[in-house]
């Protein structure tokens, strides 16, 4: 353990899982940030550290048990030429509801904003809220450890990579959240980049991988353009007013 803290081999992974964690942590936080925009803030405050509590367990929990996770990629089914495995099978699925989730969620703002302005959030929602973040932090939890794995020897490195990132990760939900709340137009936008990141899922579980530095740059040029519209549109309320 001490050979660690003085090994820059281990630092140089450590710096470098970490990153890659925070990256692909940012599916999770788009996320969060427009789920809980469905329930008052000071729910939607608790769903953010529930669902970012869970994530960092479940990805704590997987890496404890690497000689399962390893196993997850062992095909356990066959469909004409295409072997799947378990992997294969949470990521379709987990991709599936992804698109499934942001096309109802677009649909809702599209057609029933008008309806749902005086509307008060269902007795259940904040339960089907939580459910819905278990389900796609197992997605992207399964996903980024077994990249975690590939690169890191050490389960300490791996552990304490995933610690960081979670936090990172918990301080930067809040703000986004906020952000994607007051701004609609944002929330689009997010709902959008979910349907994107749902394609590539099901994509990785046909043994079709989309290269995610394409998708992190679609989101980033996506987000950097949208953030010059809201400034725009700010300072022309400035202007007005």
């Amino acid at each position: 353990m001490i050979e660690l803290f003085t090994s820059p081999e281990a630092w140089a992974a450590l710096l470098t899982l970490t990153a890659l964690e925070i990256v692909l942590g940012i599916d999770n936080v788009i996320f969060l940030s427009v789920i809980v925009s469905r329930i008052p803030p000071h729910q939607a405050t608790r769903a953010r550290q529930i669902g970012l509590a869970l994530a960092l367990v479940f990805r704590i929990l997987l890496l404890s048990i690497l000689v399962w996770l390893i196993g997850l990629t062992a095909p356990v089914l066959t469909v004409k030429e295409f072997a799947f495995s378990w992997r294969d099978i949470i990521l379709t699925g987990g991709g599936l509801f992804l698109i499934a989730k942001a096309t109802h969620e677009i649909h809702g703002e599209v057609e029933a904003r008008e309806s749902e302005a005086g509307a008060k959030p269902k007795p259940g929602a904040f339960f089907w809220v939580i459910v819905q973040i278990i389900v796609i932090d197992m997605v992207f939890s399964l996903d980024s450890i077994i990249t975690a794995i590939g690169m890191a020897q050490d389960l300490e490195i791996m552990i304490a990579a995933v610690i960081i990132a979670c936090i990172i990760m918990y301080v930067s939900s809040g703000p986004v959240a906020r952000f994607v709340a007051e701004h609609p137009t944002t929330k689009m936008l997010a709902l959008a980049f979910l349907v994107l990141i749902g394609v590539a899922l099901v994509a990785d579980g046909f043994h079709f991988h989309i290269p995610r530095g394409y998708i992190y740059f679609a989101i980033a040029f996506s987000a950097a353009v949208e953030m010059f519209n809201v400034l725009a549109k700010r300072n022309r309320s400035k202007t007005a007013r």
